[in-house]
């Protein structure tokens, strides 16, 4: 491999490791993705990662592979457990995803942060403290800014883009299981 390929493969693995690589903020890196993708998949699938590249969304990640003779190995990426409210939050932004999606309007899915609020109200027990709701959604605004599903606008502090990796993670399955948990909190008459 000349060294060339070289520095850019090493350019491609390293951002990857990073985090999701976009084709929109990063078209250079995609284009490199793009063109050295069996090397790359060959470089994470000897640590039991797979790359996951949606070439139509525009983004590629890591994720564990599943490995075909059954054997475990350690994990290098490690699961987050997340709060109730973050998951609320992700799965509610994930349902207005598909609306959005449905609708056939704008591809990008652009909220602010009372919008976020008035997602997340529906769910709460009537007579929730105001401050405390806006608190909680401002909270995991931000976790989820840190974990890549959302980012905020430049120069609009309070608005944020849904980022269509959301898709890869909240799928129908996560979101089916979510729905029957909801249920059962409703039921109850609690909030986790």
């Amino acid at each position: 491999m000349p060294n060339d390929d070289r520095t850019d493969l090493a350019r491609v693995l390293i951002s990857l490791c990073r985090g999701v690589v976009y084709r929109d903020t990063d078209e250079i890196q995609w284009s490199r993705l793009l063109s050295l993708r069996a090397a790359v998949a060959s470089h994470f699938s000897a640590v039991g990662l797979e790359v996951g590249i949606d070439e139509a969304e525009g983004y590629a990640f890591l994720k564990t592979q599943v490995r075909p003779d059954g054997e475990e190995l350690p994990r290098l990426v490690t699961r987050r457990q997340l709060t109730y409210p973050v998951s609320l939050l992700l799965a509610l932004l994930r349902k207005k995803m598909v609306e959005t999606d449905a609708g056939g309007g704008e591809a990008r899915l652009i909220l602010t942060r009372d919008q976020a609020v008035e997602l997340v109200r529906v769910f709460l027990p009537a007579g929730t403290n105001e401050a405390r709701v806006t608190d909680q959604v401002t909270s995991a605004l931000g976790k989820a800014e840190e974990l890549g599903f959302v980012r905020r606008l430049s120069g609009q502090e309070d608005t944020y883009e849904v980022r269509r990796i959301l898709k890869a993670f909240v799928d129908a399955q996560w979101l089916a299981e979510f729905d029957q948990r909801l249920e059962a909190y409703r039921t109850k008459g609690d909030t986790p």
